[in-house]
């Protein structure tokens, strides 16, 4: 979520890690992009006046709201104000200019429908940008930005369901190689509390870039999609650790930015502090084949960056639209088709159009042919698409729900 950030803001752009031995074909870090409707589409059909509420906002509040055909539509009180527009997506690129109204109120509808799932957004008041008071703030572009959900006709496998819960818990562990104590969730699955002799397996998943540790709780519902697969009976039950990805020195807005990102300091956490702590405090099952690594974005591009080099301790590999795995990936891995059970990669299938899956001016590289290359030279090679989705967390979502069930089984 090569090394290079400087093509952030186009939203797909490569990362290059300074000081990393090798340098793989690395997708997008930048987390979330809007996906709204292109001009070169089919003029939409009209706008159906049945609007309501995000599932976002906060209590009591009308705005923003949605409708059935995914639409959007924003309205803000700012009666001494000379310019209101809504920026979507990180850095705001894609948006909305809302119009005054007699009573001091801007409103304004997206041009066309976005797409299902979760959206980051801002206000720009005057030049100035603010948050939307409407609706919930969710970190991401290395701010808390508004989020807007559309209904997806697959929300179903991340609803908040009546079966059992697990829990999301946040832990605070001792960071020498920082100079800090550094802060994690881990998700317990339900009935952990009350099955002391069990131990389970572990699943490092990594946000992307200007998100934090939150995001996959918060945003991915990670935790819901985790307790209703294990309620269906459809994945072992099995712990997630989420943690920040960026160490305290090289963070974005830092000295030097993500162009001066390196993966050594935050490897150093993850293998030499995380783990262990999350070893020593949870009933894990500590072994390479019970341990997996994945993230999306920019979370994938560090899980290439760590987990083939590192094959004693992570047994199964997930890129979720965070580049691919080619057979120079792992020829390049000593043991990797002895030790690594599933290489999953995934993708929405908006970001695979016109073959844009590589950093620009990079070369690009097929996941898809790359994903069935591996498959017929044996490897537990897993490619999926999300349908009509972009760089945005209901691929992500789409994309946890794939693996989770693959992971760990014996």
């Amino acid at each position: 979520m090569r090394i290079a950030l400087a093509a952030l803001a186009m939203g797909m752009a490569g990362v290059a890690a300074a000081g990393a031995a090798q340098t793989p074909s690395a997708q997008t870090p930048s987390a979330q992009t809007p996906s709204a409707q292109t001009p070169s589409a089919p003029a939409p059909a009209p706008v159906k006046e049945d609007f309501r509420p995000s599932s976002l906002n906060q209590p009591g509040q009308l705005y923003p709201q949605v409708n059935s055909q995914g639409y959007a539509r924003f309205r803000v009180l700012a009666p001494d104000a000379r310019a209101v527009k809504v920026s979507l997506g990180l850095g705001g690129r894609g948006g909305t200019v809302l119009t005054k109204a007699p009573d001091g109120s801007w409103m304004g509808t997206s041009e066309g429908p976005l797409d299902e799932g979760f959206h980051y957004y801002h206000l720009t008041v005057d030049g100035g940008t603010f948050n939307d008071p409407g609706t919930r703030n969710f970190y991401g572009s290395t701010r808390w930005e508004s989020g807007i959900e559309i209904p997806a006709h697959d929300a179903d496998f991340y609803a908040l369901k009546n079966v059992p819960h697990g829990r999301v818990e946040q832990i605070l562990f001792a960071s020498p190689s920082t100079g800090t104590q550094r802060r994690a969730f881990v998700y317990t699955p339900p009935g952990y509390d009350r099955s002391a002799g069990e131990r389970y397996p572990v699943l490092y998943l990594q946000h992307g870039w200007g998100e934090d540790e939150t995001a996959w709780s918060n945003q991915g519902h990670a935790n819901l999609i985790m307790d209703n697969l294990i309620a269906a009976g459809k994945t072992r039950p099995f712990l997630i650790v989420m943690t920040y990805g960026m160490t305290n020195d090289l963070r974005p807005g830092g000295p030097g930015g993500l162009a001066a990102f390196d993966i050594r300091p935050f490897q150093t956490v993850l293998l030499n502090e995380l783990i262990p702590y999350v070893d020593g405090h949870f009933r894990t099952l500590s072994d390479q084949r019970h341990r997996a690594m994945a993230g999306l974005s920019m979370g994938g591009f560090e899980t290439k960056l760590i987990a083939p080099k590192h094959l004693d301790t992570f047994g199964a590999i997930g890129l979720l639209s965070g580049g691919t795995m080619s057979m120079e990936d792992v020829k390049a891995a000593p043991g990797y088709r002895d030790k690594v059970r599933l290489t999953f990669v995934s993708f929405g299938s908006r970001e695979l159009e016109g073959g844009r899956t590589g950093p620009p001016g990079g070369p690009r590289s097929d996941p898809r042919a790359n994903a069935e290359a591996l498959k017929k030279a044996g490897f537990n090679s897993v490619f999926f698409i999300s349908p009509d989705t972009g760089h945005e967390f209901q691929t992500w979502r789409r994309s946890l729900h794939a693996m989770a069930p693959l992971l760990f089984r014996d």
